[in-house]
């Protein structure tokens, strides 16, 4: 016997800003029957655990124990870009100059994720 990941939980003082953070990451919209009087709502993604998204009172105040890594489709710096443009900021860059490494990213809440290596450039020095 086993279990399922059925999903990744976000506590967060900003409902709808963080799932739309997400949301934009993942490429995937937040669930459309979630209202603006919703205490939850979901990213819901097609090949993987979806993002659950709770509304709690308490700011995050110490680093995760757990955290996300996202291999991005494009190359992992123009995905450092990009999330950093939509709202992302840097905690500590770990990329290296032969191409290796990732980056260690923060959201708008201040949930830390990392950006791997895209599969294409991972194939490049395997």
């Amino acid at each position: 016997m086993a279990s399922v990941l059925r999903n990744v939980n976000f506590d967060c003082a900003d409902l709808f800003g963080l799932a739309g953070f997400w949301s934009q990451v993942t490429g995937n919209p937040v669930r459309s029957e979630d209202g603006p009087d919703e205490t939850e709502v979901w990213v819901s993604m097609p090949e993987g655990p979806d993002l659950y998204f709770q509304l709690v009172a308490e700011p995050k105040t110490i680093k995760n124990r757990v955290h996300v890594c996202l291999e991005p489709l494009i190359p992992r710096d123009e995905e450092v870009e990009r999330l950093l443009g939509i709202g992302a900021r840097m905690v500590t860059d770990m990329r290296e100059p032969d191409g290796t490494g990732w980056a260690v990213l923060a959201d708008p809440e201040g949930n830390e994720f990392c950006v791997l290596r895209s599969a294409a450039e991972r194939a490049i020095t395997a």
